[in-house]
């Protein structure tokens, strides 16, 4: 008998980003190989334990794999994270209908797998093998009922699998029992997998039938994802918004990515864990919503980013878990990670202090105020933020890239920002006036501080380099268009920072750009945002195309593109990026402002 490390790390190896789905129902997520492995799932949530850990070089995963030679491909239907793997086979067609059950259960998690033998007959290797741990806790207290299902536990989670119910049970070496099953199928027949994940002892009661579960889930998603046609690229905004669904929790937070530990640059050490709730990408999310003039995310972002304004007030934390909790120190896992990183969960962001997280706050809440969705909770949220800056605003912080502590001129010019923003719907005039002159005194200390002799702005007061989140708080209506420092620092990034419509944050050193770092999607799309502020559609449209197609097969974005080899590096799905994509796909639908 094969150990899994041969099993399952030479015949399901990692594979390029670009080739991976992901299926996700609020609570948690799953990526999708094209040789139907699922090789990365936490649960029973987010920040959870990864049961299917072999994209870092764990063990555990869930395959389904046609037999023999075959050219995977897929496409998710439409306005969903329902996802169909295809693969053309020497035989005929063969498809694999997939999705976590939509919305999901804080609790528990529902995998939904349907095999169709779509033209010609399809045989089918069917490989489950959860290990709780990232690898480490195997099943235990495997049974099999009358009827062919499967129950067991794995770790302290409980599992109960339908339709695998001729598998064979095998010992694999030291990380206990594998199910395998083999299908034969005739044209036009189909088999249904349903998997059931639980943190408590799963309710004797058992679920709907497969065709229901996704009949349910099919409902959902129409439900939950709007037609966008108010925007341009409507069939990519309606798949990113998908996306940021399917990573928003019922408890309100959203992820900033599906995964840890997948590096932004081989072996640089830019391996981080993103499974967290990033105040910033929540406020990016919800101020998208605004302007693409949807409600449902928007309100859960208020929701949450007022809630930890509530709880923390000025120690405001730049991440949280996806249910308002602590984010946990960073550590290893003794894994070999992914080709060219290595393993790390947690995150030193809880060390942070992150000043424009308040400026962003206070954007979200304007922008929910301007459609009548900030109530009175949401008014008292942003007061706390009000003060906190008025507090904290001279303070250096770790900015927008989680750098070393500095006075950053994107952490006071957002601040700035987002305090003209919530004035113009205070309550009051006093309010209002209060928050105008805060906002002045900082753009007016900025200006004197950290201004560059060339008439854009600079990093820091000590840093004269330039940095793409410069571009973003006049868009935020800071200062307008014709501002002479708008214009300059514009300019001055897209001479320097930017490479056939390619974006970067910012000079790591002398090296070329793309030797330092891959192009960041983040940037691309504010670059878009601030070239239709200036009123220039054409060059916007231009920023906007380009990194619109720097994503993978499945339509997915990470946090960075390697132009040379076009390549996604860095976690997936980076939220902020799909989100920008939604608003910027909104902005371009209309005229700038005035």
């Amino acid at each position: 008998m094969n150990t899994p490390e041969i099993a399952e790390h030479d015949a399901y190896p990692p594979q390029a980003l670009h080739d991976y789905a992901f299926l996700a129902d609020g609570e948690r997520g799953a990526l999708v190989g094209p040789r139907g492995e699922i090789c990365w799932l936490c649960a029973p949530r987010w920040h959870s334990d990864a049961v299917f850990s072999t994209l870092i070089g764990g063990a555990g995963l869930y395959a389904v794999t046609p037999r023999g030679r075959f050219v995977p491909g897929g496409h998710y239907e439409e306005g969903s994270l329902i996802w169909r793997s295809r693969w053309i086979t020497e035989g005929g067609i063969v498809e694999c209908r997939e999705a976590l059950a939509f919305p999901g259960e804080s609790g528990r998690l529902v995998l939904l797998r349907r095999v169709r033998a779509t033209e010609g007959p399809a045989r089918v290797r069917v490989l489950l093998h959860p290990l709780a741990g990232y690898g480490t806790q195997p099943l235990r207290e495997v049974r099999r009922d009358d009827s062919g299902e499967w129950t067991a536990r794995v770790g302290e989670l409980h599992l109960r699998w339908t339709g695998g119910g001729d598998a064979s049970l095998d010992q694999v070496g030291s990380t206990g029992a594998q199910f395998t099953l083999d299908l034969a199928l005739e044209e036009g027949q189909q088999h249904d997998l349903v998997l059931e994940l639980g943190a408590r002892r799963l309710p004797d009661e058992h679920l709907p039938g497969p065709s229901d579960l996704w009949s349910r889930t099919e409902r959902a998603w129409a439900d939950a994802v709007p037609v966008l046609d108010n925007t341009v690229a409507a069939r990519d905004a309606r798949q990113a918004y998908a996306v940021l669904r399917g990573m928003t929790s019922a408890d309100g937070g959203m992820v900033a990515a599906a995964t840890t530990s997948l590096p932004e640059r081989s072996e640089e050490g830019r391996n981080y864990d993103y499974r967290y709730a990033w105040i910033r990408d929540q406020c990016y999310a919800g101020q998208a919503m605004a302007a693409a003039g949807e409600h449902a995310l928007l309100d859960e972002a208020v929701r949450f980013v007022g809630a930890r304004l509530h709880e923390d007030g000025p120690k405001l934390q730049p991440a949280y878990t996806v249910d308002g909790g602590a984010v946990p120190d960073q550590r290893t896992l003794e894994l070999p990670g992914y080709p060219g990183g290595f393993d790390r969960t947690g995150n030193h962001v809880n060390r942070q202090f992150q000043l424009d997280a308040f400026g962003e706050a206070l954007l979200l809440f304007a922008a929910a105020a301007r459609q009548g969705g900030l109530d009175r909770e949401g008014l008292r949220a942003a007061e706390i933020a009000v003060a906190a800056i008025a507090a904290r605003w001279s303070e250096p912080d770790a900015g927008i890239w989680e750098l070393d502590n500095r006075a950053w001129t994107h952490s006071r010019l957002i601040c700035a920002a987002g305090l003209q923003r919530i004035a113009d719907v205070a309550p009051d005039a006093a309010r209002r006036r209060e928050r105008i002159e805060l906002a002045d005194a900082i753009l007016t200390h900025t200006t004197t501080h950290a201004m560059h002799r060339g008439g854009h702005w600079q990093r820091a007061p000590d840093d004269p380099g330039l940095d793409a989140a410069l571009l973003l708080p006049p868009v935020r209506g800071l200062l307008p268009a014709d501002d002479p420092r708008t214009r300059a620092t514009l300019r001055a990034y897209t001479e320097n920072l930017t490479h056939e419509h390619y974006a970067y944050r910012f000079r790591h050193d002398e090296r070329p750009l793309a030797e330092a770092e891959g192009a960041f999607l983040l940037c691309g799309f504010m670059t878009s945002l601030a070239e239709h502020h200036q009123g220039r559609e054409v060059e916007a449209y231009r920023w906007f195309e380009r990194n619109r197609h720097a994503c993978g097969a499945a339509g997915l974005y990470s946090e960075e593109y390697d132009i040379a080899q076009r390549q996604l590096r860095g976690n997936l799905p980076q939220a902020f990026v799909h989100a920008l994509l939604l608003e910027t796909a909104a902005a371009l639908a209309h005229d700038p402002p005035a």
